[in-house]
């Protein structure tokens, strides 16, 4: 019995690499996601944000020594999803609004204010993966146009 198969009408587009916990990786991740995209021909300003933001989390909370994390990029339709999974299951995110005059801990509110939607996963144990979806079909987010970098 032939059966003809669906064809696949939105093309699925994924890159997915592993990364040292250092801070340097931390810049590469947003770099290679950078790259990714461009190549995809979408635009990287609000992507490029969210994947500086999500790496940095996940080597500063994260990290344990001799694991790497991982950037995952996917886009299917009209949705790039970012996720991030590093080793620390056991340590969950939480957008916190920190002093004026703190230097940092401000991650996961500048996530939350750019992207569409953002959550976390759990597992494979030990593991988590945060991420955040970002629409892509016709480059606007709120009605602003999406900043180029």
């Amino acid at each position: 019995m032939n059966q003809k198969s669906a064809e696949l009408v939105t093309p699925v587009r994924n890159f997915s690499q592993p990364l040292s916990p250092t801070p340097r990786a931390a810049r590469l991740a947003r770099l290679l996601a950078a790259e990714q995209l461009r190549s995809w021909g979408l635009d990287v300003g609000r992507a490029s944000q969210v994947v500086a933001e999500l790496a940095a989390n996940a080597i500063t909370h994260g990290r344990v020594p001799g694991r790497d994390f991982r950037l995952t990029l996917y886009v299917v339709g009209d949705t790039l999803r970012i996720e991030v999974t590093d080793a620390r299951g056991d340590r969950l995110p939480a957008p916190q609004h920190p002093a004026a005059d703190a230097e940092s801990g401000r991650g996961l509110v500048v996530v939350e204010a750019v992207a569409d939607r953002w959550g976390v996963a759990s597992g494979p144990y030990p593991c988590k993966t945060v991420w955040a979806e970002l629409s892509v079909g016709g480059g606007t987010h709120a009605g602003q146009p999406l900043p180029a970098e």
